[in-house]
């Protein structure tokens, strides 16, 4: 029996399909044609549903109820993919704000109605955030995290919580609150993690974006798996504040979507300064540098453009340099020589449109995988601390501490051992020299070498050739594993959070199975060139449309927008 808390708003067994004629002016990317069609909920996009509502097709409130119409008749029921821990009760009150809004200003913000499904990690001020863990159930932040209030001062409505590999431990994707997330393109597959039940609520169009948070993989592994486009963006271009920590070193939040474009403004909304001290935007990548000190420090640091929609260029493959990482492939035995054959293809593809794709050879890989290691072990303990520790427990008689969450077993049991190996190891940090060299060393070790691969510089320092925009490799190195698995992400998923550099994953293709299964690959760019990301991933995107819908989740039954109105009302 699950432990579950979910809120749910009486849902319709009809979702709801209106017509959207003509287009918008507002409009980033996508088919203008596919604009004048019929909204569908299933791979509906930021701007085919922006076009809905401009066109007085479709109301945000009748928007949001068809979102939630989708969670009713697939979540607990049907494919039973438990990707939602819990429903906004304040969602539809927030559509008709909006819609009141618009009636007399128009849109209000990039983001309008847009719908987003949050780890749930990241706090909210209207749901209590769990991390997944039954010791956090009440937990009920008095404020969003940084990052969520920038979603709505864009427009967006916050539908909901989606489950996670509780506390975002591992890749298996289940949790004491929400349960064993599902695969939503095979049920009796795992989801990865640690970000399961964005990957696999966004693949079933759940809601049109989500959110994740990455310590070692944890936006990209589940991207992967659903063929989905995540972005761990590069560290400290977006404030951790508000987010359950695993290691503050590490951590960063992103966008989990089924579209560079709406990936694209998703990031866009996220990312700004922080003033507060929680934020873990330092003016350098440094454990020990400054917090930025002022919006003009954030911009000179990350250079953060006005919009990432700017980088939406289908043509842009022609000219590229793609640097492909062989010695991250894998040994082409079983799953992995799918995996292979399916980035293989999607690399012929990139040449026939113009990009150059090369192998290249990053200086002295097997030392950076070998001799380093995650910090989540070490940071836990105190981050989890301070988080809890942060606000009063007055209200909702949170948790104060690890050592509470520890001692409460308010979590799965296979989890006992964890909450055991980071209790030993989060002690002591100012003499532990495995910790300080991973913090101290590591970076400049790490991002000198994968500079020169990018920059194309051999092993005596000469320039091979000109420089590579990308570095390419497989995302996971298997297909979805069964229910309950974690699946082989080899050691892929570390190059982003050693480096602090962004990385992007997103569908190379599927895979010859029954049902098809995503393979997902990945890119890595130099600190801050999220627009080098997406601009390459979009035009892939717009050459091979390699994602596919998952089909144990299709349109709800069309009903009369009429009859909708008439029930909500």
């Amino acid at each position: 029996m699950l432990n579950t808390k979910v809120w749910l708003v009486p849902a319709l067994l009809g979702g709801m399909l209106a017509g959207c004629g003509g287009s918008d002016s507002d409009h980033h990317g996508g088919d203008p044609a596919a604009e004048a069609e019929s909204f569908h909920y299933v791979e509906g996009t930021i701007a085919q549903a922006r076009a809905a509502l401009g066109a007085g097709e479709l109301t945000c409130e009748e928007l949001v109820q068809g979102y939630l119409d989708r969670i009713q008749a697939y979540d607990r029921q049907g494919p039973s993919l438990q990707s939602v821990i819990a429903v906004n009760p304040y969602a539809l009150d927030q559509a008709r704000d909006l819609d009141e809004r618009y009636a007399m200003d128009g849109f209000q913000g990039p983001l309008h109605c847009v719908t987003v499904l949050l780890k749930d990690n990241f706090d909210t001020f209207d749901m209590p955030t769990t991390a997944g863990g039954l010791a956090l159930e009440t937990s009920q932040p008095p404020d969003d995290a940084f990052s969520v209030a920038r979603l709505r001062d864009a427009g967006a409505i916050i539908i909901g919580k989606a489950n996670l590999d509780e506390y975002a431990f591992g890749f298996r994707g289940s949790s004491s609150v929400g349960g064993q997330v599902r695969n939503a393109y095979d049920p009796s597959k795992g989801p990865g993690g640690s970000s399961s039940g964005t990957g696999s609520s966004i693949a079933a169009s759940f809601a049109m974006v989500g959110t994740g948070s990455d310590t070692g993989g944890s936006i990209r592994v589940p991207s992967s798996l659903h063929g989905l486009v995540g972005i761990r963006p590069s560290l400290r271009l977006i404030s951790q504040d508000g987010i359950v920590p695993l290691a503050h070193w590490q951590d960063t939040g992103g966008p989990m979507c089924r579209t560079v474009e709406d990936c694209a403004l998703t990031l866009g909304a996220m990312v700004g300064y922080d003033p507060g001290t929680s934020s873990g935007q330092r003016f350098r990548f440094d454990h020990d540098a400054d917090l930025m000190a002022s919006p003009f420090e954030y911009q000179l640091a990350t250079l953060a453009p006005s919009s990432y929609t700017k980088y939406l260029d289908s043509a842009a493959l022609k000219g590229a340099r793609i640097g492909v990482v062989r010695d991250l492939f894998g040994d082409g035995q079983g799953e992995n020589a799918e995996v292979q054959r399916v980035i293989e293809v999607a690399l012929d593809r990139m040449r026939a449109a113009g990009a150059t794709v090369e192998d290249v050879t990053i200086p002295d890989l097997s030392t950076v995988l070998s001799d380093y290691r995650s910090v989540s072990r070490y940071e836990f303990k105190t981050n989890l601390t301070e988080y809890l520790a942060s606000w009063p427990s007055t209200t909702d008689g949170h948790p104060r501490s690890f050592d509470e969450v520890y001692q409460s077993g308010g979590y799965e049991e296979r989890n006992a051992g964890t909450f055991a190996f980071y209790d030993s190891a989060g002690t002591d940090l100012e003499n532990n020299a495995d910790y300080l060299k991973n913090i101290n060393e590591r970076p400049d070790y790490v991002r000198q070498r994968f500079l020169a691969a990018l920059e194309n510089i051999d092993a005596s320092g000469r320039s091979a050739g000109e420089p590579y925009d990308v570095l390419l490799y497989p995302s996971v190195l298997s297909l979805a594993p069964d229910v309950g698995g974690s699946p082989s992400a080899g050691s892929n998923n570390r190059l982003s959070p050693f480096s602090g550099f962004p990385a992007l994953s997103m569908p190379a293709g599927m895979a010859d199975t029954d049902p098809a299964l995503p393979v997902g690959m990945e890119m890595l760019a130099r600190e801050f060139d999220e627009g080098t990301l997406i601009k390459l991933a979009y035009a892939y995107q717009e050459l091979a449309k390699p994602r596919q819908a998952p089909t144990f989740t299709p349109e709800l039954e069309e009903q009369p927008v009429s009859a909708v109105t008439s029930l909500i009302h």
